[in-house]
């Protein structure tokens, strides 16, 4: 399973040409196989960002993410077990929506698909994707 970071879903959501043809190949491939996933919290994120006029995702978030969901991607639980694990993820920034995302891909065994410097730099063995490749 892949797990997207907030951004990653956005740029593919877009058809943004930062996702590398790589990443958009194992995306799709995994879409099609229904093994594509964010964080629930992935969501908050999003409404964060159209509330500060950064995303405009044509409808509500709410009508966004059920439109999401509809086209098989999957919503991972932010749970206590994911909550908890984010309090042990040391060298990362206190970024609150960077360490559930993280914790979530760990609980779940998923990759995590970013390319955010400090995720995919960050001294851990969790498996790590850059978006752009």
């Amino acid at each position: 399973m892949i797990l997207l970071d907030t951004h990653v879903l956005i740029w593919m959501d877009t058809a943004d040409r930062r996702v590398g043809r790589k990443s958009r190949a194992l995306i799709d491939s995994h879409w099609a196989a229904g093994r594509v996933a964010v964080s629930a919290i992935t969501f908050w994120e999003i409404g964060q960002l159209v509330e500060r006029g950064r995303f405009d995702p044509g409808s509500s978030v709410m009508e966004w993410r059920e439109e999401m969901l509809q086209s098989g991607l999957l919503e991972l639980p932010l749970d206590g077990t994911a909550a908890v694990r984010a309090l042990d993820l040391s060298g990362l920034p206190v970024d609150p929506a960077d360490r559930f995302i993280a914790a979530t891909a760990i609980v779940h065994d998923a990759t995590l698909i970013t390319a955010d410097g400090m995720l995919l730099d960050w001294r851990h063995p969790l498996p790590r994707h850059d978006a752009r490749v």
